[in-house]
């Protein structure tokens, strides 16, 4: 089962997409900030993490580059509601997989991690 850590300071958000993702069969970790994620991933292991840009105290483009120095093989997904070219080739630079905008589709974000996870994931409803 692959083990996916969602990074958002938004709890709605957050709290949603890991009820999709756990019904989609993977085992979800959800912080609010860059911190509690380097806390977690200092804990345990994942696959995959998911993280917004814009958050308090540690944004996500610093927690990519903190994350990149002590688990670089962890694929990430940056998601932001205020993207723009420069935060995208920042976020693409440091390594993300990929850059999607808030509000995240869920058939947009399911196409790319069936990509990361080479499988089929269930269609949202």
């Amino acid at each position: 089962m692959e083990r996916v850590l969602i990074v958002d300071d938004e709890e709605n958000a957050r709290i949603g997409l890991k009820k999709l993702l756990v019904l989609d069969g993977f085992q979800v970790g959800a912080v609010s900030n860059g911190y509690e994620a380097l806390e977690y991933l200092a804990r345990e292991s994942v696959d995959l993490v998911i993280t917004d840009i814009n958050m308090p105290e540690m944004n996500g483009l610093v927690f990519l580059r903190e994350l990149n120095r002590s688990h670089p093989a962890i694929n990430v997904i940056m998601v932001t509601a205020y993207g723009g070219v420069d935060s995208y080739l920042e976020a693409m630079n440091l390594g993300a997989f990929e850059y999607l905008n808030k509000p995240v589709r869920i058939e947009e974000l399911k196409a790319v991690m069936a990509r990361i996870f080479n499988r089929e994931l269930q269609q949202a409803n």
